[in-house]
């Protein structure tokens, strides 16, 4: 049985407990035990105030997983790259890797480099398989066309994060093809979803997240599917407040377009739970 640290961010918990549900059913499908890290944020939303104050809530959450000698899981696609990009800095800085250990020794924790961190993308491409997915779906999804955005943080910056080629991705598309699904080609697959803009500069966010949808509606999609925390929050709940008139195509998170069709009950999945908008900035779009 493979096992991870489990680092879901400080976002799903409160804003998209769904997501939580569903990754752990689906997880648990294919015997993948969790353990459960202590909630930290990962640091990304402090990057651009205090570089150090950002690498170290990430090497406290690398410093937990690596005490246990597990890798380290996350669902949030932010939460993936700046974990990875501290994990990259202060493999690459020495005096950044032991000012940090200083902090970490207070309490009896270290950062060590090989401390693994996946998606759970890519755990489920990686580690289960496209395969063995196939071979355990209950419910194949054959009628449904699915249109796979994969989110800034797992693309870019790509020697860093290592998740998939940032200008031809593949991985998400073959994981959605093993529900029995159809995955659509699209122009705005790669393209940020608007959400690091949203309640700073709300109509650009908007206007982002339109082009994304008409993207995808052009396509032929009938969902939009997601592996990002992030994005999944621009394109539900934001979307049904921003863009209330734009019902196509609908999103999806990836843990529940699989747990669908693995025949998996939805309560068991979370689905219907309330997913809940940030804060806007409060101009209209």
């Amino acid at each position: 049985m493979l096992t991870f640290a489990y680092f879901p961010g400080c976002k799903i918990a409160y804003h998209l407990p769904a997501y939580d549900v569903a990754t752990r059913a689906v997880l648990a499908a294919f015997d993948i035990a969790l353990w459960d890290t202590p909630m930290n944020c990962c640091g990304y939303p402090v990057r651009h105030r205090s570089f150090e104050a950002a690498v170290f809530s990430a090497a406290w959450v690398m410093a937990l997983a690596g005490r246990r000698g597990l890798p380290l899981l996350t669902p949030c696609m932010c939460c993936y790259g700046q974990l990875k990009l501290a994990d990259h800095w202060l493999g690459k800085h020495p005096p950044l890797a032991e000012s940090v250990n200083r902090l970490l020794a207070a309490e009896d924790l270290r950062w060590e480099a090989g401390i693994g961190v996946r998606h759970l993308l890519a755990v489920l491409h990686d580690d289960i398989g496209p395969a063995a997915i196939r071979s355990r779906v209950r419910r194949p999804l054959k009628s449904l066309k699915v249109a796979a955005h994969y989110g800034c943080h797992g693309l870019r910056p790509a020697r860093v994060v290592q998740f998939d080629n940032p200008l031809a991705p593949r991985r998400f598309e073959a994981l959605i093809a093993a529900t029995g699904a159809e995955p659509v080609a699209w122009s705005e697959r790669v393209s940020c979803c608007g959400n690091p803009l949203w309640g700073k500069n709300d109509a650009l966010a908007v206007h982002m997240m339109r082009r994304r949808l008409a993207s995808a509606d052009g396509a032929g999609a009938d969902r939009l599917c997601t592996g990002c925390t992030y994005c999944h929050l621009q394109f539900a709940p934001i979307r049904r407040m921003a863009l209330p008139a734009v019902p196509r195509p609908a999103a999806v998170l990836f843990p529940h377009l699989l747990g669908e069709s693995l025949g998996l009950d939805s309560q068991v999945l979370g689905i219907g739970l309330p997913e809940r908008a940030p804060a806007s900035d409060g101009r209209k779009s």
